[in-house]
């Protein structure tokens, strides 16, 4: 079955060549998004994905941001592109001012379906790290990367808020402390940040990570990228705990691969400090992930609250892999 394609995507894909004058292409919209709408078009070149941003996320909690995030993940893209040669897909063509730009469609699993059916690859896990420090560092100190990436309300709108700010509010003995994240990590400008490293937005490709859905973009603290990838790991434990042995070294391999290429001062305290954080979040934030049954998530509840206020990452491995998650 075929979708409608607004009539401003069409166009942009003409404007580019990417359609012809004449071509009717099919799109589908492909699911799984909360943030933006996505569609594959089948062209006569061969299949594109178009994106829009959403100005209200589709969540249970009112969730609202600003959709000028396109314009800055479709930069993202390039910017990674170049740092580390095929990290994103390559852009095709776009429109800020409709909040659309169009990519190449890679037909490659996900490294969240891998991990699901238990494939927790260490080997993978290094190049996620080796190649996400290869953007951090590629961008680092970069003044025009700075100017070019000033997305302070955003990042506060789609990531510290829902997260950070959202989850103090339902743990008020542990307020001042998420306030303090927020705050540090605001004021912590080193490097290109892609804010939403997990594994459902990375494909398994055969030459390493490709990463997507870079709305989050943000020149920051490069902590929040490795421990919201960090995070899913751990919380892959409690979804698949058969592979938990794996998806730890998993956790070893991409921390060890990053820190070889990429290891600015004080990084690994803050990392170690968000991650307990980010955990909470993702049973009590605005984004629960939506993987966990509710007992499930009580037993991530008591082992992130244990942990706040850590400041090494190997005493978080370590004491998840001793509990009972």
């Amino acid at each position: 079955m075929s979708d409608s394609l607004p009539d401003d995507a069409l166009a942009l894909l003409r404007r580019a060549g990417l359609a012809g004058a004449s071509e009717a292409p099919r799109a589908r919209g492909l699911s799984g998004g909360v943030s933006s709408d996505i569609w594959r078009v089948e062209l006569a070149r061969g299949p594109v994905c178009l994106k829009r941003a959403l100005p209200r996320l589709r969540v249970a909690q009112v969730w609202e941001a600003p959709i000028e995030r396109n314009r800055y993940e479709r930069l993202w893209m390039q910017t990674a592109g170049r740092a580390v040669p095929g990290a994103a897909p390559a852009v095709l063509a776009s429109d800020d001012a409709a909040g659309l730009f169009a990519m190449e469609c890679l037909d490659l699993p996900l490294w969240k379906d891998e991990l699901r059916e238990g494939r927790a690859e260490p080997a993978f896990a290094a190049r996620v790290g080796a190649s996400l420090a290869g953007i951090h560092a590629a961008t680092a100190g970069s003044a025009d990367i700075a100017r070019l990436f000033r997305t302070d309300e955003i990042f506060y709108a789609i990531r510290l808020e829902p997260y950070l700010v959202a989850t103090g509010k339902r743990h008020p003995d542990l307020g001042a402390e998420f306030q303090r994240l927020v705050e540090e990590t605001s004021s912590n400008r080193l490097a290109l940040v892609h804010g939403d490293v997990s594994p459902k937005n990375i494909l398994v490709g055969r030459d390493g990570p490709v990463f997507l859905d870079a709305e989050c973009a943000w020149y920051g603290d490069p902590a929040f990228d490795l421990a919201f990838c960090l995070n899913h790991l751990l919380l892959k434990c409690v979804w698949v705990p058969r592979a938990k042995a794996r998806l730890l070294e998993c956790f070893d391999a991409l921390t060890r691969s990053y820190f070889t290429s990429f290891a600015p001062e004080h990084l690994e305290e803050r990392t170690a400090s968000l991650l307990p954080a980010l955990l909470l979040a993702r049973v009590d934030g605005k984004s629960p992930v939506e993987y966990l049954d509710e007992r499930q998530k009580e037993r991530v509840r008591r082992a992130a609250r244990s942990l706040m206020g850590s400041v090494r990452l190997k005493g978080i491995r370590d004491a998840w892999q001793e509990s009972s998650t």
